[in-house]
């Protein structure tokens, strides 16, 4: 372990299937059933419940798919303003300890416990403490990982769940990363892991025996992230008050296209997918950008701002065959992404100071 860096008290805090147990709570009728939020008639699942996912339906799935595999999934309109009061009441939870807090969306969040309010030294049992409150307040059950680094926080508090925690304390630190199947690892896809498989890349150990040089070969920029993270070296702070400037997604292609009803059909496709995105972390924005890469690898950009918030998937594409009919050129697309910026989010930045002072134990 690096010993240049101070060694921090990380937990990260993840809500249990949060837009599926909130409607659970709300809605007794509804518990221990199959639920999706959102879906409808040509929609996609928001988020499911843990008894729909025993039949593999998963959030971002069409509903189409969602009903193929669970025949009697039950589907809930989603509330998000609902979905944001509860956020607001676990985050008041959170500043009982630290104001060193960095929200990830809605339904978790970074805390860095190395200094907090309570001078409570174990960490265990501040996020002991923080998921009974919020059980209390809320309902609602919480899952929380333990370790001195985001990145192990991030991948711990997955193993318990639901409702469970996990520290990896820094002692483990090397023997845990070793044993973790690869596509655990937070930042490896599916996409990742299945060409780490064809390396016979499996575990964490298999990982570490590649140089810095062989994982940049392979894996451009994320190299140096995978050849430092399997070493349990991560040293992002925790970020509090983090404001977030625009919300994109992006799609590139297998084949360059250059048909008309194919690129309104991949902006449609994407225009659903900001939608949802948007949806989930109750976020709002005026200006859209569509984005090309051509063929040629040359990139075009082209933005159009409202007075009002966009506020349907139907307005994005709308503007983004606006905004494709005013490119210069005709020429096969490499890549088309629709970002949006001049968001509702708070415009205020709010600087707070990471405290750097030694580890002391967990326990």
């Amino acid at each position: 372990m690096d010993s240049s860096f101070p060694v921090r008290k990380i937990i990260h805090v993840d809500m249990d299937a949060f837009y599926a147990s909130v409607e659970q709570h709300d809605h007794p009728e509804l518990k221990g059933k199959a639920i999706a939020v959102g879906g409808g008639h040509r929609g996609v699942v928001s988020a499911a419940s843990y008894e729909a996912r025993k039949f593999g339906v998963r959030s971002a799935m069409p509903s189409k798919t969602a009903r193929e595999k669970c025949p009697h999934l039950i589907f809930v309109p989603p509330r998000f303003a609902r979905y944001k009061e509860i956020s607001r009441k676990i985050r008041e939870i959170f500043y009982e300890y630290t104001d060193l807090v960095e929200p990830l969306s809605l339904d978790e969040a970074y805390l860095d416990v190395t200094e907090n309010k309570k001078g409570i030294e174990s960490a265990n049992q501040i996020a002991r403490e923080i998921r009974q409150k919020i059980f209390e307040q809320t309902g609602l059950t919480a899952s929380a990982g333990i370790a001195i680094n985001k990145f192990l926080a991030k991948v711990a508090s997955d193993i318990n769940k639901p409702n469970g925690q996990k520290t990896i304390h820094p002692d483990k630190m090397e023997s845990f990363l070793e044993e973790l199947p690869i596509e655990k690892f937070y930042g490896v896809g599916k996409v990742t892991a299945n060409k780490m498989f064809t390396l016979g890349i499996f575990k964490g150990k298999d990982l570490k025996k590649k140089t810095i040089e062989d994982l940049t070969r392979l894996f451009g920029k994320s190299g140096s992230y995978y050849y430092n993270v399997v070493r349990g070296i991560h040293h992002s702070e925790v970020k509090p008050h983090r404001i977030q400037k625009s919300v994109a997604v992006e799609r590139t292609f297998f084949e360059d296209l250059s048909d008309e009803q194919q690129i309104e059909e991949k902006l449609s496709s994407l225009s659903e997918e900001l939608h949802q995105r948007l949806q989930k972390n109750n976020i709002l924005g005026r200006s859209l950008t569509l984005k090309i890469k051509y063929k040629d690898f040359s990139l075009y950009t082209r933005s159009n701002t409202k007075e009002e918030y966009f506020t349907s998937p139907e307005e994005f594409f709308k503007t983004s065959k606006k905004l494709w009919e005013l490119r210069p050129f005709d020429k096969a697309v490499r890549l088309l992404g629709l970002s949006l910026s001049h968001l509702n989010t708070e415009e205020k930045k709010q600087v707070s100071v990471q405290l750097k002072i030694p580890f002391q134990e967990f326990e």
